[in-house]
């Protein structure tokens, strides 16, 4: 009973926590050692790996691993809750199926990396470079403010904001100003989503979820929209031109603003 009532506890302090990091960076010195440096080499990295097992992965939670090049190393499975990888290179990296909770990926470069079934539960991933990155069925609710996710893959991705703990903060994926040129979405839950003048020209979401979406801003042209759903998105100043399947979408009468839709 006391151990359960103690998993409920840390639960609950994990959420409080979680819910104010989307807020953090103002209260930290991101130019400090902490924030810019490492504890660790490639050869300490590729050590750690190779010695980790199914049921004991590698796990550099809360290490510092900033700046570091682990470009194309196979990460897949491994714990990075709360550490520090800001400006790491991890293009054509594997990390599929890693735990990326509360990690500091600010700048950092995943260029065509794999991050297939992945957990990035309030990741700070502010201007992130993830061009051709490949994060299908990922979990992400994370800072990708001004990131770059072109010709980049959330397929049955969930973006959407967890609504069970509304109490504790919403914590959702917030992709504000964000390049996502050619962007395959297709069946992504992206309800609530912060999408505020992002560009998603030429992108794809078949049957996604929009649901609540904030789209203020944004740059639709030549979307695929095929039973994507619509319902209480907000399209203020969006720009929709030629978009594709617009009359296959679901619930665009329910959007927000849309007289305010800029439409050529």
């Amino acid at each position: 009973m006391k151990r359960s009532i103690g998993i409920a506890a840390l639960g609950l302090a994990l959420v409080a926590v979680t819910a104010a990091a989307q807020d953090m960076m103002r209260h930290v010195d991101l130019s400090s050692p902490d924030m810019a440096s490492a504890e660790l080499s490639r050869g300490e990295v590729e050590a750690a790996l190779a010695a980790a097992t199914s049921t004991a992965p590698a796990d550099f939670t809360g290490k510092r691993l900033s700046g570091l090049d682990l470009s194309g190393l196979d990460l897949s499975g491994a714990i990075f809750r709360a550490a520090k990888l800001n400006k790491t290179k991890l293009a054509g990296a594997k990390l599929d199926r890693t735990i990326l909770d509360q990690a500091w990926l600010l700048d950092a470069d995943l260029t065509g990396a794999s991050l297939r079934s992945a957990n990035l539960f309030a990741s700070q991933m502010v201007r992130a470079r993830l061009d051709g990155a490949d994060l299908s069925g990922a979990r992400v609710a994370a800072d990708l403010t001004g990131a770059s996710l072109v010709g980049a893959s959330i397929a049955n991705a969930n973006l959407g904001a967890d609504m069970r703990n509304q109490s504790m903060g919403l914590m959702r994926a917030v992709l504000k100003s964000a390049n996502l040129e050619r962007l395959n979405a297709r069946g992504a839950d992206l309800s609530r989503v912060d999408l505020e003048f992002a560009v998603l020209k030429g992108g794809d979401l078949t049957g996604a979820s929009l649901k609540g979406a904030q789209l203020g801003g944004a740059d639709l042209t030549g979307i695929t929209v095929i039973d994507a759903d619509f319902d209480g998105a907000d399209l203020d100043s969006a720009r929709l031109i030629a978009p594709i399947g617009l009359d296959q979408a679901r619930n665009f009468n329910k959007v927000k603003n849309r007289d305010r839709l800029i439409r050529q």
